[in-house]
């Protein structure tokens, strides 16, 4: 099993990086013994700025063949806490690779949200997609303290 990120933008450094780069480290470690993988995060840019079409292109290539493809959009699905853990478990015991696609400033494609496998989404307001890293990122940490039963989860 893989996990990855795929989000358009650069996160230089700044508090939202340094949580990113704080949950996945948790993640690793509270994973490891679940047998979950550490986060590969990949940073695309559109340099052409080629809109949302391009982005969809980058970031589908960004996905490995194969994966789970899951979208980070406002109209997504609402899962609860213990849900989105459960479903990665589910993933992980059928050996699925993951990859969870956030997009630019101005959202995600259709193109790319029609071959979405789960569109998932952290409420009905909108996020800033350098916030959205770090709510994937918890919620990733927070799954796996589920998934290990530690008392970071208080549903």
């Amino acid at each position: 099993m893989r996990i990855d990120i795929a989000a358009m933008g650069r996160m230089k450094t700044s508090p939202e990086a340094a949580l990113v780069a704080d949950y996945l480290d948790r993640f690793a470690k509270t994973g490891r013994a679940l047998g979950l993988p550490p986060v590969q995060l990949t940073e695309l840019d559109d340099r052409k700025g080629g809109g949302m079409a391009a982005e969809a292109e980058l970031l589908g290539r960004a996905a490995p063949p194969g994966a789970l493809l899951v979208m980070l959009d406002e109209r997504g699905e609402q899962p609860t806490s213990p849900d989105f853990a459960a479903r990665l478990a589910r993933h992980r015991d059928e050996a699925r690779d993951i990859c969870f696609l956030i997009g630019g400033a101005d959202g995600l494609d259709p193109a790319l949200r029609a071959r979405a496998d789960w569109q998932i989404s952290f409420g009905r307001m909108v996020w800033p997609h350098m916030l959205v890293r770090v709510m994937l990122a918890e919620q990733l940490y927070r799954a796996a303290t589920i998934l290990a039963g530690s008392p970071y989860h208080r549903a």
